[in-house]
């Protein structure tokens, strides 16, 4: 019933924190379909993913720019985030009280999505299980792979797309 990236994206929220994957995976199946067809429900879902990632590293400027971002598209997308088994009501006061946090610049501490469907927490709860994992686990804050996956992806595939699409505006003119 619910897009396998949308599960996958649950998955590592919950089990193994991994808020980069979360974006990775999440924005991988929103581009799928081309610009003017893409529906923004998702980039609230990844942006939220984002800014728990940036608050967890301390970045509280990027944390509470994405999840402000997040918070006005969950607003306008509220039906959408329902759909989603999502309680759209409870998740907008819950990025109320994260932005609150940033801002203030509390500590990170981990965050459960309210999921309202019963039928999709168990699945979920069930792909923990899986693989050994537990459903709602705080993040660990010791694991610097974690925390700054950021630095530690490769990247050369991303610097050789935009060395070559400055060289076509080079020589476009």
């Amino acid at each position: 019933m619910y897009p396998k990236a949308y599960l996958d994206y649950l998955y590592h929220f919950h089990c193994d924190r991994d808020y980069f994957e979360c974006h990775e995976v999440l924005e991988e199946y929103w581009k799928e379909k081309d610009a003017g067809e893409r529906e923004i429900h998702w980039v609230g879902l990844i942006q939220i993913s984002v800014g728990l990632y940036h608050h967890r590293r301390g970045n509280f400027k990027g944390a509470l720019r994405m999840l402000q971002n997040a918070f006005r598209i969950i607003g306008k997308e509220s039906s959408e985030i329902e759909a989603l088994g999502l309680d759209s009501g409870r998740l907008l006061k819950m990025l109320e009280e994260r932005i609150v946090y940033v801002t203030n610049q509390e500590p990170y501490e981990s965050m459960n999505l309210p999921i309202a469907d019963p039928d999709l927490l168990l699945s979920c709860d069930t792909m923990a299980k899986e693989t050994n994992l537990v459903w709602g686990t705080a993040s660990d804050l010791r694991d610097g792979s974690l925390v700054n996956r950021h630095t530690l992806r490769d990247r050369s595939d991303v610097i050789e797309e935009r060395k070559r699409q400055l060289e076509l505006r080079r020589e476009r003119g």
